[in-house]
C-alpha cells in the first residue's frame, strides 16, 4: 500500500480586526485639536448667524442686553400702509352719533332715574368701532361678558354690600367668569364696579343684568354695521 497523503483543508485566510487601542494608531493625535477647533468654530456660526436674525427681526437695546420686543409693547403697531381719512372719519362719526343717541334716550328716561350714558359703554364703542376684527369685539364675547359680568356685580353687591370686599370679590369673579367661558370682553369689567358704586343703579336689581350695558350694546352693533358699510363703500 502506498503513502496516504492527508487532504489539505482549505482554510480562508482572515485579517486580524484591530482594537479600538490599536485602530487610533492609524490617526494621528494630532488631527483631535483640529477636529475640536472645527467644531468650536462650527458652533460659533451657528451661534452668530442665530444673533444676526434676531437683530434683524426685532433689533437689540444698545445701552443693555434687553431684546427689543421688550419694547415693541411701547410702540405703535406696524401698518403696511398709514389709514386713509375716512377710516378715521368713520368710526369717530359712529361713535358721536352713538353718544348723541344715548343722551337723547337720557333726557327720556330722566324721570326714572336711569342713564344709557354710563363708562362701559364708550369703552364698548371703541372696541366696536376702531378694532372690529379684534376678539373683543365678537358679539359672543360682548354680549356674554356683559350679561355675566352685570349679573356678577348685583350677586356681589347683595351678598358683601358697598365696599372694598364687594369691588373686589366682584371684578375676580368677573375675571373668572370671562376666562371660563372664552369670553373675554375687558370693558364688561367695569359693570360691576359701576353698580357697586352707583347708587341710582341699586333699585335695577338683576334688570341691570340687561340694562343699560346689554341694551346699549345692541345700538352700538348697529352703528358699527352702518360703519363698516360707509368704511367699505365711501372712501377718502
Amino acid at each position: 500500500m502506498g503513502m496516504q497523503v492527508p487532504a489539505k483543508c482549505c482554510i480562508t485566510p482572515t485579517l486580524p480586526i484591530p482594537s479600538m487601542s490599536t485602530s487610533l494608531l492609524f490617526f494621528p493625535s494630532s488631527l483631535s485639536p483640529l477636529l475640536e477647533i472645527k467644531k468650536t468654530t462650527f458652533e460659533r456660526s451657528i451661534r452668530l448667524s442665530c444673533r444676526r436674525e434676531r437683530k434683524r427681526k426685532h433689533g437689540i437695546v444698545a445701552s443693555s442686553n434687553v431684546a427689543a420686543p421688550f419694547w415693541d409693547a411701547w410702540k405703535p403697531e406696524k401698518i403696511s400702509s398709514v389709514p386713509s381719512f375716512s377710516d378715521i372719519i368713520w368710526p369717530s362719526a359712529g361713535a358721536f352719533a352713538a353718544m348723541a343717541i344715548f343722551g337723547k334716550m337720557d333726557q327720556i328716561l330722566a324721570p326714572k332715574g336711569i342713564s344709557m350714558t354710563i363708562a362701559p359703554l364708550g369703552a364698548v364703542s371703541a372696541v366696536l368701532l376702531a378694532s372690529p376684527s379684534s376678539p373683543a369685539a365678537r358679539k359672543y364675547n360682548m354680549f356674554m361678558a356683559q350679561v355675566g359680568c352685570a349679573a356678577i356685580g348685583v350677586l356681589a353687591f347683595s351678598i358683601f354690600g358697598p365696599g372694598w370686599l364687594a369691588r373686589s370679590a366682584a371684578l375676580a369673579a368677573s375675571l373668572a367668569f370671562m376666562i371660563y367661558t372664552r369670553a373675554t370682553h375687558p370693558p364688561a369689567a367695569s359693570l360691576p364696579l359701576l353698580f357697586i358704586d352707583g347708587v341710582k343703579l341699586h333699585h335695577l336689581n338683576l334688570w341691570y343684568a340687561l340694562f343699560p350695558g346689554a341694551t346699549g350694546c345692541i345700538i352700538l352693533c348697529l352703528i358699527q354695521e352702518i360703519v363698516c358699510y360707509l368704511k367699505d363703500n365711501i372712501k377718502f
